[in-house]
């Protein structure tokens, strides 16, 4: 038998879902520079539109079979600009900043603040590539990147669109940051809606759900965007504390229980 030569391996990557990665990119890194322009709706805004496409790249690849490791790879940086940096240096020029009037130990606290979120968001993202293929994916262990700065980018924008200047949330601002890193790094858990199939066939209702999630938050996105991810941002530890409880009522109901 002749030997089955092996064809050289193709170079290159895959161009369309880098380019929705690469979008995403682009408006991590615009947030950053429309904070330091004082223009923090679009700012928070940019944020929002990073997450959209960091949501699109992923189900593009796997839709159009074009997985690739440099793609995994590509879009774990852009998470870390889009979801770790920009969150962070947007609420430090919105809110933070203004901590120096209070005296230099506040200051030293704001900046420590937004380092804590951009500290837990890398240590997140290192986590989450490493248990990428052992994790339950009905769950995220710790709130997921993504959601923690729409929290951010939310306050930012509610409070704009109602006329709340940020050196008066500064104390918000700052709680949020850092709690926000804190549960990224934590064991809490969170829904992950991976169970949901975009390639099958769905029941009508699910149709009917989606246009009115559109309709809601299109009602006044700033207040439904920052209320919805708030709330799921709490539901982590809720669901945990559940669990726990679950956990133990069914030991003690095997421990109760009478031996056959």
């Amino acid at each position: 038998m002749d030997e089955q030569q092996q064809q050289p391996r193709r170079r290159g990557i895959y161009l369309l879902p880098n380019l929705f990665t690469t979008a995403g990119l682009f408006a991590g890194f615009y947030a950053i520079v429309a904070a330091m322009s004082d223009n923090f709706t679009n700012a928070a805004i940019a944020i929002f539109v990073a997450m959209l496409m960091d949501g699109i790249d992923g189900r593009v690849a796997r839709l159009t079979n074009t997985t690739s490791e440099f793609g995994v790879q590509y879009d774990s940086l852009s998470d870390m600009v889009c979801f770790g940096l920009a969150p962070s240096l947007v609420v430090f020029e919105w809110a933070l900043r203004s901590m120096i009037e209070h005296g230099w130990i506040w200051s030293k606290l704001g900046w420590l603040a937004a380092f804590i979120y951009t500290a837990s968001a890398a240590l997140r993202l290192a986590r989450f590539n490493t248990q990428v293929g052992s994790a339950d994916k009905r769950y995220f262990q710790g709130l997921p990147s993504p959601s923690a700065a729409a929290v951010l980018a939310g306050l930012v924008w509610f409070s704009e669109d109602n006329g709340l200047d940020g050196s008066s949330m500064w104390v918000i601002g700052a709680l949020l940051a850092a709690a926000m890193g804190l549960l990224m790094v934590s064991n809490v858990r969170y829904y992950s809606f991976k169970e949901i199939d975009f390639r099958n066939r769905v029941p009508f209702v699910a149709l009917v759900i989606a246009v009115l999630v559109l309709v809601v938050v299109s009602s006044h996105p700033p207040s439904v965007l920052f209320f919805g991810f708030l709330i799921y941002a709490i539901s982590g530890p809720v669901l945990t504390l559940y669990l726990v409880r679950q956990r133990r009522r069914q030991r003690k109901e095997q421990s109760h229980s009478p031996e056959l």
